[in-house]
């Protein structure tokens, strides 16, 4: 498995990766119509294309590639986005295809992405993720603390979302973590 930095030419990979990972994860969370006509491979991909061509952007977006190149997994992140007086830094999206998961892939992504955090000085980190989502124990097993929740609306559906934060991402990158 290979991790890199993501380029334009990924958009297309992202998309499909970023799109079939809401459908297998959110299955039965968010609405079906969201998941099968309003989540587009074009749709995203334009996303992806227009953040990734974005020369003012200041996140990162990492890929996770199998031996073939074939683009698996991603993370995206960055400053953290909504005023956080403590958390400097936020994963934005963090996705695997399902037969993927379970491997360690999430787990080096959410290392690059904090060490690419701490070299932009971003010292702590946090990430919203759906609270019915079954991955967020992958946050706690990192070490995540679980911070606060809010209400969102996906699809029409009210969920919940909640936060782990990290306060320290030394720590996250502390050998035996």
């Amino acid at each position: 498995m290979h991790i890199r930095e993501a380029d334009l030419n990924d958009a297309g990979a992202i998309a499909r990766v970023h799109v079939d990972s809401w459908r297998t994860t959110y299955a039965g969370i968010v609405p079906d119509a969201q998941l099968k006509s309003q989540l587009s491979y074009d749709g995203r991909e334009r996303m992806w294309r227009k953040s990734l061509g974005d020369s003012s952007r200041r996140g990162f977006v990492y890929v996770a590639e199998e031996e073939r190149g074939e683009v698996v997994g991603f993370a995206a992140g960055g400053p953290e986005r909504n005023g956080d007086p403590f958390y400097q830094g936020e994963i934005y999206a963090i996705y695997l295809l399902q037969e993927f998961q379970r491997r360690g892939i999430g787990r080096r992504l959410a290392l690059v992405s904090a060490r690419k955090m701490i070299e932009a000085g971003q010292k702590s980190m946090l990430v919203w993720v759906l609270s019915k989502n079954p991955s967020r124990g992958f946050y706690e097993a990192l070490g995540g603390e679980l911070l606060s929740e809010k209400p969102i609306e996906v699809g029409g559906a009210k969920l919940t979302e909640v936060a782990y934060g990290w306060k320290d991402l030394r720590l996250l990158l502390a050998p035996g973590m």
